[in-house]
């Protein structure tokens, strides 16, 4: 019998995709199947379509991302009698897979209900619930999650094969009587999980099972256990994340509309929102105007909260990474008892394996910005722009800090998850398995290998191995331009599209003349760049010390801008003869044009942690929140032949400070900033030679300065990152792209 094969590509796996086609094609009255295989979901119809095609893509289910469906004729054999949902098909994997997401409002009434999934931690259907963590191999299928172990018992037997349920397919489908257990593990001992809220109003401090890998969690109202916290995770200052209910998250902080959508999305990310209302000891998030806060985001997370509320506190828990200090997030039971009995006086198991560790995602709304991509938001891809119809498939290996892996398949691209720094042992291993991993699941073979231009980088030693191993083309990719080109892909900006002017600002990159860039405004596009203009390079004192010494940073600034007087007054008790003569000799003193340097420096002439900052950013996330809403004209740099030189906000800062006058002084730094580099990339434009301005580099996370750089560029086209992140968590995606835009004879 004549008839139509359909395909549907995108993110149709593990989405109730085919029961929803089910019962499409059952109300047209159509007769034939549907099934996944490698490249989506492919249906087959008897007989005529109608508009069955058209309402594919306009009917999706709330978590699919249909990019596109594909109609061709089709001959069966025999004619069907009714439309079936039929097993999977095929190896391989040509479709995307779906990131988490959190309870839907259907299984969070369950959970509160009267019915067999009264507070089940594990309750899920196809529109919610765990897919990627869980996930081992494609086809999404049970047998290839981590909920294989556990059969089903008949009643959710029922739900998963009644076309009617939202149960329907639902593969992690689970009750009580069959799914996993979450139960509380005290000195050893198994108690029950609702004992838990005794332990956090104690002040106690909790190890929390999630998703994507442990969390330690204790009541972010009690100063103590705060302060407890810090202590045994020796994390002195890094901001903790938050999570509680949306009345509770009213309570401490003003929530736009804008704010509350990002909070209620499906991926459930942390949003960085502003102080207000009552306050939080100041430990959550020392010398910060903003916290970072989430919804629960499972079951278990929901039950969690009640257990702690049962008191009608209502207040917030603390939800910071379980994990030792640079390690990558505990995901296993017996790793979690090795490496947290330390840090914690309870543990909130459960007994579903998490198949890959995922950190909470970490976005802004205003502007906005994702700032950590991860759970929720990967596997997720991105359409390449128009003219890389046929790009090959490639792998680009990321930086060394805040480490991600791209990958170029079937005009996609898929920007991985974040891993963190590679220095760190098992943030290697780390590293590694996801580079196995998600060549495995996504059945990836790279014609070509992008690493960043820095020769150090174990990224980029592992990419080079990687392609003379394998007989593959190695690309080398200049770290400012790859910040470049990933925000251009991210906007969709085509290949043909002309040069963009990019400014691009963070803290360290190698550059081809063989100095640390990190200020830079280029002018170019996806095959190739030139540098325009840079602020003034000075010498890194120590090398990697330089990054979190921000004394030696002002040193070198106020020596250069002759105010050496008041580098002896700032700081009289670090080693300034020393640092002086290795900047002289060039000795572990590389020159680098650094935009998170300058801001270093700028941070420790106001005295903010001048000898030293206790994690990366530490000093320009204060000096952010130190300026507020102040107020300052610009004062221009001095502009010589493409060099931005610094010297004269130097000469106002310390007229600001004598005057006590710090916050005018931090909010007179931004703006300078932002327009020094506005006013080069504004003629880059006015002169035809750019069509757009491109902001990119981890110094665009800082708001007020992003603000402030909109606010000087005017009315020119502007691309931003939104989706992806600026800092070096973006960079693979730019790589990628470079090398797919390289011809074969470049």
């Amino acid at each position: 019998m004549q008839g139509y094969e359909i395909r549907v590509r995108g993110q149709v796996q593990g989405v109730g995709f085919r029961p929803f086609i089910w019962r499409l094609a059952r109300e047209r009255g159509l007769a034939g199947h549907v099934l996944n295989d490698p490249e989506g979901v492919l249906i087959r119809v008897a007989g005529a379509l109608g508009g069955f095609a058209e309402a594919i893509a306009a009917e999706a289910p709330p978590l699919a991302r249909v990019d596109a469906v594909e109609v061709s004729e089709f001959e069966f054999e025999r004619v069907p009698e009714e439309f079936e949902i039929v097993a999977s098909q095929g190896a391989g994997a040509e479709t995307r897979v779906t990131p988490d997401a959190a309870t839907c409002p259907d299984c969070l009434a369950e959970i509160r209900g009267e019915g067999r999934r009264w507070h089940y931690a594990f309750t899920n259907c196809t529109h919610c619930g765990p897919r990627f963590t869980i996930l081992k191999a494609l086809p999404y299928d049970r047998s290839k999650t981590t909920m294989a172990p556990f059969e089903m018992c008949a009643a959710c037997r029922a739900e998963y094969e009644d076309p009617a349920d939202r149960r329907f397919h639902a593969q992690p489908i689970a009750c009580p009587d069959c799914g996993p257990r979450v139960w509380l593990e005290v000195a050893g001992e198994e108690r029950p999980a609702e004992e838990v809220g005794a332990v956090l109003r104690a002040g106690g401090i909790v190890a929390v099972k999630g998703l994507g890998g442990f969390h330690l969690a204790c009541d972010a109202t009690n100063p103590e256990a705060v302060a407890l916290l810090r202590a045994r995770k020796h994390r002195p200052a890094k901001p903790f994340a938050l999570m509680g209910e949306i009345e509770a998250i009213r309570r401490y902080a003003e929530v736009s509309e804008a704010e509350e959508e990002l909070l209620r999305d499906p991926s459930a990310p942390i949003v960085l929102l502003g102080k207000s209302g009552e306050a939080l000891p100041d430990t959550v998030a020392p010398g910060q105007q903003t916290l970072g806060w989430m919804l629960p985001y499972t079951p278990l997370h929901h039950l969690l909260l009640r257990e702690w509320g049962a008191d009608g506190s209502g207040a917030p828990l603390v939800m910071t990474s379980g994990n030792l200090s640079g390690e990558p997030q505990v995901i296993g039971n017996e790793e979690a008892r090795a490496k947290l009995a330390g840090f914690a006086d309870a543990f909130l198991m459960h007994d579903r394996e998490i198949a890959r560790r995922l950190d909470d995602s970490v976005v802004r709304a205003d502007p906005p910005m994702v700032l950590r991509r991860a759970r929720g938001q990967v596997p997720g891809t991105l359409p390449l722009p128009e003219g890389f119809d046929e790009a090959p498939q490639v792998v680009a290996y990321g930086g060394q800090m805040k480490s991600a892996i791209c990958l170029i398949k079937n005009g996609q691209a898929l920007l991985g998850h974040h891993l963190g720094e590679l220095d760190e042992a098992l943030t290697w291993e780390a590293f590694q398995q996801a580079d196995a991993d998600y060549a495995a699941l996504f059945d990836h073979r790279p014609e070509r290998v992008a690493v960043d231009l820095h020769p150090d980088f174990r990224a980029s030693r592992h990419g080079v191995e990687r392609a003379a191993r394998e007989s593959l083309r190695l690309i080398e990719v200049q770290h400012h331009h790859a910040h470049l080109a990933g925000c251009m892909v991210e906007n969709d900006w085509p290949r043909e599209g002309g040069k963009v002017a990019g400014i691009v600002l963070d803290g360290l990159g190698l550059g081809p003349d063989g100095t640390v860039w990190g200020g830079e405004l280029l002018l170019g596009d996806y095959r190739g760049v030139e540098r325009r203009s840079w602020l003034k390079p000075v010498p890194l004192i120590g090398g990697d010390r330089a990054q979190m010494e921000p004394w030696r940073n002002a040193l070198v600034r106020l020596d250069a801008a002759g105010l050496s007087d008041w580098a002896d007054a700032l700081f009289p008790d670090a080693p300034r003869d020393l640092a002086r003569q290795a900047a002289a000799k060039g000795i572990n003193a590389p020159l680098s044009s650094s935009a998170g340097r300058l801001f270093d420096a700028v941070a420790a002439c106001l005295g903010i942690c001048p000898m030293r900052q206790s994690f990366e950013g530490e000093a320009a996330m204060r000096l952010e929140a130190l300026a507020g809403e102040a107020t300052q004209e610009a004062l221009a740099f001095e502009a010589r032949n493409g060099m931005l030189d610094p010297a004269p906000l130097f000469h106002a800062l310390q007229d600001l400070v004598k005057a006590d006058r710090q916050a005018q002084a931090a909010a007179l730094f931004h703006v300078s900033l932002a327009e020094a580099f506005a006013a080069q990339a504004v003629a880059l434009v006015a002169s035809g030679e750019a069509q757009a301005v491109a902001l990119s580099g981890g110094v665009y996370q800082n708001a007020r300065l992003l603000r402030e750089t909109l606010r000087a560029l005017g009315d020119v086209p502007v691309l931003l990152h939104r989706r992806t992140p600026a800092n070096d968590g973006g960079l693979a995606l730019g790589q990628a792209i470079i090398a797919a835009a390289q011809s074969e004879r470049d």
